[in-house]
C-alpha cells in the first residue's frame, strides 16, 4: 500500500501540533512538525546572532551547519543541529518571534520542502504547517485547515510558555500572533492559506479529543484505514 498523508494547516496556536500528534498516534503514522524544521533554522539564527530577514546570511548558515530529523519513539520528530538535539529549545519566545521571517525566505522554504516531501514518500504521515495542503503535499489524502480565534490561540500559547518557564503577557502574545498571522498570510512564497479541497475545522471552545475525532472521521471516509 502506498504511503498515506494527512495535511493539517492553520495559523499559530490553532492546536495543529497537539491535534496532529494525537491523530498520528491513533493511525500509527509518523508525525511531522514542519514548523519545528523552520524553528530549527530560527534557533540557529538566534544562537549565531544572524538577522533572520537576511536571505544570504541565513542561507549561508543553513549550508554551514548540519540539520538532521529523526523519528522519535513517540512517532514524533527529533531535531538535531550539528548532532545536538535542539528539540527542547525550539518553542522559546525568541525563536517564535523570528520563525515567520525565516519561513518567508525562498531558499529556506525550498530546502525544507524537499525534506518534508522525502518523509512523505517513505512513510505514512500526519504533517502540520501552513502550506502542507497547498504546496508541500498538494495531493495529500486528507486536508484540514484548523483555526481558532486569536484570543484563544494566544491563551494556549501563553500556557505553553508558562509550562516552559517563560513569562509573557497575554497582550504581548496577541500582538505577536496577529503580526505573525499577517506575515504568514501576506508573504509572496507559500502564504498561509487553505487548500480549496481542505475541510475547515474551528477549534475555538472545542476539546482536543473532539477535534481529533472529527479528523479521524475524515480519514475513515477516505478509506485509508
Amino acid at each position: 500500500m502506498s504511503p498515506v498523508s494527512v495535511a493539517i494547516d492553520g495559523p499559530a496556536g490553532a492546536g495543529k501540533s497537539t491535534v496532529a500528534k494525537l491523530v498520528a498516534e491513533r493511525l500509527k503514522f509518523l508525525y511531522i512538525d514542519t514548523g519545528a524544521m523552520y524553528r530549527a533554522v530560527a534557533y540557529l539564527c538566534v544562537k549565531e546572532n544572524v538577522d533572520c530577514s537576511d536571505t544570504s546570511a541565513v542561507d549561508k548558515l543553513v549550508k554551514e551547519h548540519e540539520f538532521r530529523f529523526e523519528e522519535g519513539r513517540d512517532l514524533g520528530l527529533l531535531v538535531y543541529v550539528d548532532d545536538q538535539d535542539v528539540s527542547a529549545y525550539l518553542r522559546s519566545p525568541d525563536v517564535s518571534e523570528r520563525v515567520s521571517l525565516v519561513a518567508a525566505l525562498p531558499e529556506v522554504r525550498s530546502r525544507l520542502t524537499q525534506w518534508q516531501r522525502a518523509f512523505a514518500k517513505t512513510h505514512s504521515v500526519v504533517m502540520d504547517g501552513r502550506d502542507i495542503g497547498t504546496v508541500v503535499l498538494p495531493d495529500a489524502t486528507v486536508k484540514v485547515f484548523l483555526t481558532a480565534n486569536v484570543e484563544e490561540r494566544a491563551r494556549r500559547r501563553q500556557q505553553e510558555y508558562h509550562e516552559r518557564g517563560f513569562d509573557v503577557s497575554l497582550g504581548e502574545i496577541i500582538e505577536s500572533m496577529t503580526q505573525r498571522d499577517k506575515l504568514d498570510s501576506e508573504r509572496e512564497l507559500a502564504p498561509l492559506t487553505s487548500a480549496p479541497d481542505a475541510v475547515h475545522i474551528d477549534s475555538t471552545g472545542k476539546a482536543i479529543d473532539v477535534v481529533v475525532d472529527e479528523i479521524m472521521r475524515l480519514v475513515e471516509r477516505a478509506h485509508v484505514r
